[in-house]
């Protein structure tokens, strides 16, 4: 192992941490209609679970509206099943052939319960970057230590400030996000 590929690997796994962030925040519920607020809950379809967006077509009608077209109409009540039991507080009705969910504006005190839990989702994904950071130093000093690598005190300061600065952005973009989902979930 090298220099380069403790940098690139600690890179990859912070883009990573970003990116199971955003998909967490689309899980989350606001007060406005969303298809990501679906895709990835599960159902039963033929004796596997399968991600919602597979086996149906999420649309959003209006702003307060979601509206399912099952590509198999056998698989309807399963869907409706799959989405009672999601937690997510949502209340399926069928419509013929597709299934219509009508979102309420959550309460108020509703409201202040998401945004502590994005902040709390925004926090452990901090941690994780914080723990990558930890992990990439503790590698590069193995490297220092190592009579093999000949690697200079000077190379493994450098990484190390090139694994801060991308740890500060890393925590910059998180702030960005949780910001702007906080407003999302607090607005009305």
């Amino acid at each position: 192992m090298d220099i380069d590929t403790v940098l690139l690997e600690t890179e990859e796994k912070m883009t990573k941490s970003i990116e199971y962030l955003q998909r967490e925040y689309r899980g989350v519920r606001t007060g406005r209609a969303n298809t990501a607020l679906l895709e990835y809950v599960k159902v039963e379809y033929y004796g596997s679970n399968v991600d919602l967006r597979e086996i149906a077509g999420i649309s959003v009608p209006e702003p307060t509206q979601l509206l399912i077209k099952p590509f198999d109409p056998g698989s309807k009540a399963e869907i409706i099943k799959a989405i009672e039991r999601s937690g997510l507080g949502l209340n399926p009705q069928s419509e013929g052939s597709q299934i219509r969910i009508m979102l309420p504006p959550p309460s108020a005190e509703r409201r202040k319960q998401l945004a502590m839990q994005v902040r709390k989702m925004a926090e452990d994904c901090r941690v994780t970057i914080r723990n990558e950071r930890r992990d990439a130093n503790k590698s590069l000093e193995a490297l220092e230590n190592d009579p093999k690598s000949k690697i200079s005190e000077d190379q493994v300061t450098s990484a190390k400030e090139y694994i801060d600065e991308v740890t500060k952005k890393t925590t910059t973009k998180i702030d960005d996000l949780t910001n702007k989902k906080v407003s999302e979930v607090e607005e009305i």
